[in-house]
């Protein structure tokens, strides 16, 4: 035996790197990554979504630390898959030279969410359930 294979590198990318690309990139890292090393950008970058940071902690993950990033941080680096969140995303930045495959899967942007608190963590809560059965369901199928 060779000892541990290389992980798959994964890059989640969004609009601004706020929410959707930031839980997708704890939940793989969290979930799966014994097999995938997941990190995340945006195309317009801002700052990470303290409710984003909330629902994933109420499933052990801690993403607190997390910064914002542009896409241009991750140029010069190869990915084994590129993975737009938004269509906004894949429209301003469809083509991205290190990713040896891109896959497309928009989630609704639960930041967009208006009323009380219980409603937008709600909204949180149901797009980090999506992202994590879509990461489920997309890479345990590219594993086979």
């Amino acid at each position: 035996m060779n000892g541990s294979s290389p992980k798959e590198q994964v890059l989640f990318v969004c609009t601004h790197n706020s929410a959707r690309s930031q839980m997708a990139e704890g939940l793989m890292n969290a979930l799966h990554g014994d097999r995938y090393e997941a990190f995340s950008a945006g195309t317009e970058p801002s700052i990470i979504n303290p409710q984003a940071v909330f629902v994933l902690r109420e499933l052990g993950i801690d993403i607190s630390s997390h910064r914002s990033q542009h896409v241009n941080e991750f140029l010069s680096q190869e990915f084994d898959q590129v993975v737009t969140v938004c269509d906004h995303a894949r429209e301003t930045c469809p083509v991205f030279p290190g990713g040896k495959e891109i896959i497309h899967h928009s989630f609704a942007d639960p930041s967009s969410t208006q009323g009380k608190e219980q409603e937008m963590l709600a909204a949180f809560r149901k797009i980090r359930d999506e992202i994590r059965d879509w990461i489920d369901d997309t890479f345990c199928e590219l594993e086979g």
